[in-house]
């Protein structure tokens, strides 16, 4: 119940605030939060730590406060869906590549945008359906069905769809074959099935939905990203898509897709570290 309210109350002040104030009331909150999350600003460090080896821990800490201000600001952003409206989009939010995505529903088997923890990823699924795609998405159900029915409310006010994680399979590719577009977030496994690959030279598991799906169903996987500039602006950036000929070895067939776009997410990555909410342990011993 406490989490529930928490989400109401931050939703409340989001909205009853200009943009700005919201965003400076957000950086402030994410900094008291810093200031005692000692578990996730190790985890943080630790992270970015394997990402750039060569940067010093000064380097490195400067990255890390600014992911905490980043992250608030996507709260922020998330919790502002019900103001979110097209001239907000035309003016702050930059779309490129979405020929992408339109060459490959053109081939009517759907397309799958598969994505990271990066940026604004929940900002991007509304701006797509808004801008009249048919658009899907699975989310990790919360233990609170309060906070799980606010979260969903939040995405589904502005047209886009949710299946819960565990339970999605038959619904993504029933979507697929409407020739609809489904986003996944393919840098972490939440269900304990993925495959081990290596990821910036350290071994993690990748979820295998994205690859899975795509080869059932022959939708062109497009990495999607929605990253947030200095000026607070966004670009919502379809990159290429993975372009793979199956073969007769199902598990190496997965493996080089997953491959393939897990490249492209360590490429964002890296140019965008202060975007990546990992607060978590993600590598493997």
């Amino acid at each position: 119940m406490f989490s529930y309210l928490f989400y109401r109350f931050a939703q409340f002040l989001a909205l009853s605030l200009p943009l700005k104030t919201a965003y400076r009331l957000g950086i402030f909150a994410g900094d008291l939060y810093s200031a005692f999350a000692f578990i996730d600003r190790r985890r943080v460090l630790e992270n970015l730590k394997i990402i750039f080896p060569e940067k010093s821990s000064c380097e490195l800490v400067i990255i890390r406060k600014k992911l905490f201000h980043n992250f608030a600001k996507y709260l922020v952003d998330f919790f502002r869906f019900h103001k979110l409206d097209m001239e907000y989009i035309k003016e702050n939010i930059h779309v490129k590549n979405m020929h992408y995505v339109d060459s490959s529903l053109s081939e009517s088997n759907g397309v799958i945008l598969a994505s990271a923890h990066l940026g604004n990823w929940e900002l991007g699924a509304v701006v797509v359906s808004m801008l009249g795609y048919s658009f899907l998405t699975v989310a990790l159900p919360h233990k609170s069905k309060k906070v799980n029915a606010f979260f969903n409310g939040q995405r589904q006010s502005k047209g886009v769809h949710v299946l819960p994680l565990g339970n999605a399979a038959k619904g993504c590719i029933k979507a697929l074959r409407r020739n609809e577009v489904l986003a996944l977030v393919g840098d972490r496994d939440f269900v304990g099935k993925g495959i081990v690959m290596d990821f910036f030279g350290k071994p993690t598991i990748f979820p295998l939905g994205p690859a899975v799906l795509s080869l059932q169903t022959k939708a062109k996987i497009v990495p999607a990203f929605m990253l947030r500039n200095a000026d607070d602006s966004f670009d919502l950036i379809m990159d290429k898509p993975i372009e793979y000929e199956p073969g007769t070895d199902k598990e190496k067939d997965v493996k080089e897709i997953i491959r393939r776009y897990k490249t492209v997410f360590e490429d964002y990555i890296r140019r965008y570290p202060d975007q990546w909410y990992m607060f978590r342990r993600f590598w493997k011993e």
